[in-house]
């Protein structure tokens, strides 16, 4: 696909540095400084099989495809920390029209490419995920790797996660010709595929041969999408191939088709969709809807956000070609959405981007219903407060009036509900005067009316303001667990609401009051007072059973300790990097599906009281079971490390420090 000169410089770059030999190190003239400034952390002389922090990376050549070394434990230290442990959503997609959105940020790999979280807070991210059925990870290298950290959120909200396999330039003539000698060598490559997505837990892959081919390659190319789209749904169900995109046609030209027509469709007909190059006119969708017949959902026609040649001008005005889309029922595909982040769009990056998502979203200030547009708070939401158990969190800070109830939909939706109890388990850290609640907007399927339900922990505060009114019915809800000092002030609360087969949830809101610190009466007029408010939201779940999730104790799991190196820093003290991993001493008792590990550190002194808890240190975040810690400091009093794995459970829930597995450590110099 077309590429801007800046990219095409940094990609001519990295070829130049691909045909060195391995352990060579490229020479930087002063004409080559910036590309060399680019160099990327996997090109030469990149060893994988050393230790290092974990890191994301793709597969640059058809011989280290061929290979298998990447899922070679041997060759790849990294390995265990790219794999995905959020499990993947088996359905088909549904038959209706489709959004794929494919990332294309700053040519793939950046703050994403470490698996246990990188060192920029205000790192790219996607957040609607509730816009999304399929997510591509795109780069112009050979193969490119989904980082776990998007397959983990693509999975969580029912996503499919492609990687992208690319061909292109000249570079990419001689791999077609390689990959597609025999028939043989086809399947062989498609099946190489196959194993890297099963292995590190995505859905499929995205393919884009960009070049031009011999007409006798057509028949073997045709067969290696073919065979990958057959093994890809054998070995991992609900997978998808998608042909991306109509770069090359059946006689083997170079020739952007801009839809579906009898140039590109034999390769629609072997695989599960066509990605339209995104240069396309205002009768393309329809022609590609009506070539595609009942398929006409596997037709997505390319959007680049960018605007490069799209149709309807991209940026700010992506919503006209959605808009024909939606009109002629066919699915799209939004190139580049990171346009936002990389143009540094006004007024910030999260505000932005919920504007060029098509979300309904405030940009000055937020109006409530509740409170007839009145703004009280002057500063709303915010994502930069301190983060929920290494993740994120939702901030609600700002100027409040005493006797006003604040309310703002956090999702809206239509989830059908069963007879029986739903338990809500959410977290929660506020300050000393404010209170925050969650309300849940019910309706009832044979149109008798819909319902507010309040869940908050002092139902009073809430009942005695004069919005109160708005509420049907209020759900008392429990703390779970008290905060402890190591959890940073969050407390995790418990409701359970009754439900009817008759109503589903439309809707789920954040609810914010001041605690009451005088006499102010429900009927009071005077709401000229206001305070400071502050509270934030951590994380919310909904599930139908209220058991409590029970935790492993520590001695039924085995902590080890590998690739141990000990180094001296200048100031006396000395530096360790180590891998620590963790598994169940039963080997048929099933790995417990916990959603993360916290790991922290005790360091351990000749005064050290075993018997009294010591400060511990936060080192990171596990999605897997291994951390890999690198440079950590210890001085010359420390007699012992102490690692605490620390496993979080889906409904929001963790296992007391004290009580997790452990793993010891005795320095060099202590022994």
């Amino acid at each position: 696909m077309p590429v801007s000169p800046r990219r095409h410089l940094r990609r001519i770059a990295r070829r130049v540095r691909a045909m060195l030999p391995f352990a060579a190190e490229p020479e930087v003239s002063d004409g080559d400084a910036a590309a060399g400034a680019d160099r990327r952390a996997w090109e030469p002389p990149f060893d994988a099989s050393s230790p290092a922090p974990p890191m994301s990376y793709p597969i640059t050549g058809l011989a280290a495809l061929a290979s298998r070394a990447y899922l070679s434990a041997e060759a790849n230290f990294h390995l265990p920390f790219n794999r995905a442990s959020v499990p993947a959503p088996a359905s088909p997609l549904p038959q209706r029209r489709r959004v794929l959105v494919c990332h294309d940020m700053e040519g793939g790999y950046r703050n994403d490419a470490a698996p246990q979280g990188g060192d920029k807070p205000d790192a790219y991210a996607l957040w609607h995920w509730h816009l999304v059925d399929v997510f591509v990870y795109f780069s112009h290298y050979l193969v490119t790797l989904p980082p776990p950290c998007w397959i983990n959120a693509a999975h969580l909200h029912g996503v499919k996660v492609l990687g992208t396999f690319i061909a292109e330039w000249d570079e990419g003539v001689k791999i077609c010709k390689e990959m597609l000698a025999t028939k043989a060598s086809a399947q062989m490559y498609a099946e190489r595929l196959t194993e890297l997505a099963h292995t590190l837990g995505f859905d499929g892959w995205l393919i884009n041969i960009e070049v031009n081919l011999d007409v006798h390659f057509i028949d073997n190319l045709k067969e290696f999408v073919k065979h990958l789209t057959m093994t890809m749904h054998d070995a991992v169900p609900g997978s998808l191939v998608i042909w991306w995109y109509d770069a090359i046609t059946v006689n083997g030209d170079l020739d952007w088709q801009d839809k579906l027509n009898k140039y590109n469709k034999p390769f629609f007909d072997v695989c599960d969709g066509l990605f339209s190059n995104y240069t396309w006119k205002e009768n393309d969708p329809q022609d590609s809807a009506t070539v595609a017949g009942d398929r006409k959902y596997d037709v997505y026609m390319g959007i680049d956000v960018f605007g490069r040649n799209t149709f309807g001008g991209g940026q700010w005005t992506t919503n006209v070609a959605l808009d024909l889309l939606k009109k002629v029922d066919i699915s799209a595909a939004i190139f580049a959405p990171g346009w936002v982040y990389e143009t540094k769009q006004p007024p910030d990056f999260q505000r932005a981007q919920n504007q060029v998502m098509v979300i309904r979203y405030p940009l000055k200030g937020c109006k409530s219903p509740m409170i007839h547009g009145t703004i009280f708070l002057a500063k709303v939401f915010s994502f930069k407060a301190e983060p929920y158990s290494g993740g994120n969190c939702l901030t609600v800070k700002g100027s409040l009036q005493q006797n006003i109830i604040f309310s703002e939909q956090l999702f809206n939706g239509g989830l059908a509900m069963e007879d029986g109890p739903v338990h809500l388990f959410y977290s929660i850290r506020a300050n000393a005067s404010s209170a925050l609640g969650l309300s849940l907007d019910l309706s009832s399927r044979n149109k008798q009316g819909t319902s507010k339900i309040l869940v908050a922990e002092d139902i009073a505060t809430f009942t005695r303001k004069k919005q109160n009114h708005k509420y049907g019915s209020y759900v008392k809800a429990d703390k779970v667990e008290l905060h402890a000092p190591d959890n940073h002030g969050w407390v995790l609360y418990k409701a359970t609401v009754s439900s009817s087969a008759g109503h589903t949830l439309t809707g789920i809101n954040i609810v914010c009051t001041l605690k009451f610190t005088g006499e102010i009466s429900p009927e009071s007029e005077d709401v000229d007072g206001t305070s400071l408010y502050q509270a934030s939201l951590g994380h919310l779940s909904i599930r139908n059973t209220d058991k409590n999730t029970e935790f492993p104790p520590a001695e039924s799991w085995i902590t080890e300790g590998d690739y141990i190196s000990w180094s001296k820093c200048s100031n006396g003290s000395e530096l360790v990097n180590l891998k620590i991993s963790w598994k169940l001493k039963n080997p048929d008792q099933p790995q417990p599906p916990f959603s993360k590990y916290n790991i922290y550190v005790e360091k351990l002194t000749a005064d050290s009281d075993l018997k009294v808890p010591s400060p511990k240190s936060y080192l990171g975040v596990a999605s897997v079971d291994a951390f890999y810690v690198s440079g950590l400091e210890v001085s010359n009093e420390v007699t012992g490390l102490k690692f605490f794995i620390q496993a979080f459970a889906h409904d929001g829930s963790w296992q007391e420090l004290e009580e997790c597995p452990k793993f010891f450590l005795f320095p060099v110099h202590s022994e």
